[in-house]
């Protein structure tokens, strides 16, 4: 084996270790388990940066209120989609929901995300770019003309996937979502603005927030960053114009519906179901029925911020999970991590490989005696139906130079 290979897997093995730790302080963040052994250090460590983050999050949120840190107005109909925490609310396909919605109502959507975790330029090319607007612009990702103008690493997975799946929508990606709305408007003519995960990006001035809450987690383990998966207090769902209970499987729970009424006792929650809808092979041409599911054994890997989510779905679609690989949220799957998972799946008894949809973005198309696919997923709205029309056509209703809500 030549140097650069053994340099290569030492590598992989650094990165795959690290992931898998990140992995446990996640499940400690999420709830999942309990501090125990050597964490409980890291756990008093994270309790006393909690207060100061706490501290920063009111202090930022009293500067806007108090409008020494002004908020900038573009003239168009601003829409944000967020949450309180930090992933796994199913936020991406409620964009995408929205996004079709206003679409069909002749809106010009331009959806503008951060892009967590994508490739940023090089430091030098960031540097000259003072030189050259064009360098310096916002990452355009979808044009509304159906073309992908970059690839994954450059636009992150969750802007990629939405360009894929709405061709008809300008997707734009930059941390200044400011200048990513401005872009849109001069550049494309977009006439409303979506802030894919905008809910604490306050130097623009919305419309309407849109906050998410998943049902099957609602705030981990009740604790801010780091320590918990909160940004903000659960107090700040009082800023939300409408509320969305996510992957609910039913009527949610009277102490979480108790919580947000304590919270935003102006708005009556939008309960909505996270349902597959069919499997798709990697490169997305072949569609497969949910019905091939049922009774299959089924190798199932994801890197996504609640996986047993989605290996809940599976097996209520009556697949048998025989084994499973869990990585971090937005993992880069390296070449060794794709051969370890198609050698451990066909040594195994599965009968099928089946990712996340977030996942497929990342990965090549895999070569395996097994078929491999992924779960298309959809949003439904379960209840609350009529709030969601509701929320519509105040959009679509309200002239685009109407003046801003406040804070």
């Amino acid at each position: 084996m030549s140097f650069s290979r053994h340099y290569r897997i030492l590598q992989w093995r650094i990165k795959r270790r690290l992931d898998r730790y990140e992995a446990r302080i996640t499940d400690l963040l999420y709830g999942r388990v309990k501090a125990h052994g050597r964490l409980w250090l890291l756990w008093w460590l994270l309790q006393g940066l909690e207060w100061l983050f706490k501290g920063l999050v009111h202090l930022r949120l009293a500067l806007y209120q108090n409008r020494i840190l002004k908020q900038q107005y573009l003239g168009c109909m601003v829409v944000v989609i967020g949450n309180i925490t930090v992933g796994g609310t199913g936020k991406t396909p409620v964009v995408e929901k929205f996004a079709r919605e206003l679409m069909a109502r002749g809106r010009r959507v331009a959806i503008l995300s951060r892009g967590y975790k994508r490739r940023e330029a090089p430091l030098l090319k960031k540097i000259f770019s003072f030189f050259d607007p064009e360098v310096s612009a916002p990452v355009v990702v979808g044009d509304g003309t159906g073309k992908i103008r970059c690839d994954w690493q450059r636009a992150g997975d969750e802007p990629y996937m939405l360009a894929k799946n709405l061709p008809q929508a300008i997707v734009i990606v930059d941390k200044n979502r400011v200048k990513a709305g401005a872009y849109a408007i001069r550049k494309f003519g977009a006439d409303t603005l979506l802030l894919d995960d905008g809910f604490q990006y306050l130097p623009l001035k919305s419309r309407l927030q849109l906050v998410l809450v998943d049902q099957t987690n609602p705030f981990g383990n009740g604790s801010l960053l780091p320590r918990g998966i909160l940004r903000e207090p659960v107090s700040s769902l009082k800023r939300a114009s409408f509320v969305f209970i996510t992957k609910s499987d039913g009527a949610p729970p009277e102490a979480l519906l108790a919580k947000i009424r304590a919270a935003a006792p102006h708005v009556s929650p939008i309960v909505c179901t996270h349902s597959p809808q069919r499997l798709m092979t990697l490169d997305g041409v072949r569609a497969r029925p949910l019905e091939i599911l049922s009774g299959a054994k089924i190798f199932a890997f994801s890197g996504i911020a609640v996986p047993e989510s989605f290996e809940g779905m599976l097996k209520k679609s009556g697949a048998r999970i025989v084994q499973s690989f869990q990585f971090t949220d937005h993992y880069a799957y390296e070449p060794e991590d794709i051969e370890q998972i198609v050698r451990t799946a066909e040594a195994g008894e599965a009968t099928m490989i089946v990712t996340t949809e977030k996942d497929a973005v990342r990965l090549p198309l895999i070569q395996s005696r097994l078929p491999v696919y992924y779960l298309r997923m959809e949003v439904a709205i379960l209840s609350g139906a009529k709030d969601f029309g509701e929320a519509i056509e105040r959009i679509t209703g309200l002239p685009d130079g109407a003046p801003p809500l406040e804070l």
